[in-house]
Order: structure tokens, then sequence, then C-alpha cells
């Protein structure tokens, strides 16, 4: 074997043995670098568990009109809030197909455009509220505490106001069908879900 073959195959090695050195990873924790506020902003947005469902409640809010999109605009920030402060007094993470279930829940309910009184999709927000915050909570707990918390605060504030009002816009019975089918595709991605958390 010449030298220069020789010395490629043991750099080879070499890169392959330090590739396989283990090192620590943070999973679902994300550090901007621009301070605890930007992490919590960061983490919501890179967190489809959490981002869809806020969209498809946003979708379902606006079907309902103008009261439900003003009541979810509101609520479910503060919701998730006060649901994430205590899931961040609670050590370890819980695991819940959590996820899975809003999923199918709300993308059902745009789906099939139920007719909910304004107090039942208020119920409804401060249920996903809560629930999702207390999970986020556990998780920011040992990153941005309770300023990722505010930081998520602003961008669902942000993310509910824009989607609802958005649908409350729609005034042709077409655009409503699109928003209909784009419910269906988030309850078949929660089905899916389902199915994989039982398995």
């Amino acid at each position: 074997m010449t030298p220069w073959r020789r010395n490629g195959w043991e750099g080879g090695v070499a890169l392959a043995a330090l590739l396989c050195i283990p090192s620590r990873a943070s999973a679902h924790l994300v550090t901007t670098g621009m301070g605890p506020v930007y992490d919590g902003i960061a983490h919501l947005l890179q967190s489809p568990d959490d981002i869809v469902p806020v969209i498809a409640l946003a979708l379902y809010a606006g079907l309902r009109g103008a009261a439900a999109g003003r009541r979810a605009m509101f609520l479910l920030p503060i919701a998730w809030f006060i649901g994430g402060l205590a899931g961040s007094h609670v050590p370890g993470e819980i695991a819940f197909p959590l996820p899975a279930i809003s999923f199918l829940v709300l993308g059902g309910l745009v789906a099939a455009d139920l007719r909910m009184p304004v107090p039942a999709v208020t119920g409804l927000v401060i249920i996903l509220g809560l629930t999702h915050g207390f999970l986020n909570g556990a998780v920011l707990r040992a990153g941005p505490g309770t300023s990722g918390l505010i930081g998520m605060m602003a961008v669902l504030f942000v993310l509910i106001t824009l989607g609802s009002a958005l649908v409350v816009s729609l005034k042709k019975y077409w655009s409503r069908i699109v928003v209909r089918v784009a419910g269906s595709w988030v309850a078949a991605v929660g089905l899916l879900m389902v199915g994989w958390a039982l398995r």
C-alpha cells in the first residue's frame, strides 16, 4: 500500500472515530442568543406540536365570528401563561399525547364547521391554553422560564389575531371550504399521531 493511501485510510478511521464520540444534546430547547423572551418565541415557532393547534384554533374562532375571535385573541395567551407557570413547578416532562388529541379535536371542529356558541369556544380556548402552556412550562423551566412564556404570549396574540381576522373577513362560500379542508388535514395528521402513540 502506498504511503498516501495508507494515510488516507488512517485519516478516514480517525474521522469516523471522532464522529462516534457522544456529545451533550439539548432537545426541545432553543437558544437564540438574543435573550429568554426570544428563546420562548423561537421555541413556540419551532414546535409544530404547539403551533398547528394554535393555527387550527384561530381558524375555528374565525369561523365562529368576530366575537369568538376577540375572546380567543386575549384569553389564549393569558391561559397559556397561567398553564406555563403551573407547569414550571412540576419536575420532569409529562409524557402524554396531548398534541395528537389537540390536532384531532381542533382539526375536526374546523373541518366540520361545528356551530358551537361563543362561551363554548371560550372554554375550548382556555383548555387549550392551560394544557399546552402547562407542557411548555415544564420544558422551559430549565431554560428561559417566565420570560420565555412572555415571548410565547406575544406570538400567540399575533397568530390568533391574524388567523381569526383573516377567516372572519372571508365572505365567499368557497373560501370557507378552503379553511375547512385545511382543518381536515390537521385532523388527519392528528389521527396518524394518535395511531402512532397507541402502537
